[in-house]
């Protein structure tokens, strides 16, 4: 894929490590799989990781920001959640979610939205179970070891690590603020990249 139809460009995603998997890889993942390095370590494919992203954006741009909930029980999200929802408006819950929150209207914590994201689909396993549920669409931040029969659309990525997080929510952010027409089409959030 030449570099000037990615999203970013490609340092950016080589510098986040976004494309590195983990050593452990399910037959849901293999269509995302670059290689396998001589350490065992999967390598993603990042075209298929910089389409899916696109794809994501435009999927998340149907919704009003209040009607997309973002879901991260992995710490190393917490900050790229945050600032995705200062950026978006959307709704997030980081660390642990509560079982009914999608499902129990007597829930004091009740939620509707329209659209789950959720940043590992085996640690957010709940939420994915409840979004099922309650018949919301799923996208899933999925490394080579997740499954994702569950899941309405992949975004192939390291949902690990630190870097990986923050510039998927970063691209995530201003994908969705443009698809919208809240920023120009070349424009960035008015959240830069370095607070993700």
């Amino acid at each position: 894929m030449a570099e000037e139809k990615l999203l970013i460009p490609l340092d950016m995603y080589l510098q986040s490590g976004i494309h590195i998997g983990a050593k452990f890889k399910t037959g849901f993942m293999q269509p995302y799989i670059y290689k396998v390095r001589s350490d065992s370590l999967c390598v993603l494919n990042i075209s298929k990781i910089d389409e899916r992203l696109k794809l994501a954006g435009q999927m998340l741009a149907k919704y009003e920001p209040d009607k997309i909930l973002i879901v991260c029980r992995r710490e190393n999200g917490h900050k790229a959640v945050k600032t995705f929802a200062k950026a978006s408006g959307a709704k997030v819950i980081f660390g642990r979610y509560f079982p009914g929150t999608l499902t129990n209207p007597e829930n004091e914590d009740y939620l509707e939205p329209q659209i789950v994201l959720v940043s590992d689909p085996w640690l957010d396993k709940q939420v994915v179970k409840d979004a099922l549920k309650a018949g919301i669409p799923i996208i899933g931040l999925c490394d080579t070891n997740n499954t994702t029969d569950d899941l309405d659309l992949v975004v192939p990525c390291n949902n690990k690590g630190n870097k990986a997080l923050s510039l998927v929510y970063y691209v995530l952010a201003r994908e969705y603020l443009r698809n919208r027409g809240t920023i120009d089409k070349s424009a960035e959030p008015d959240v830069p990249f370095k607070d993700f």
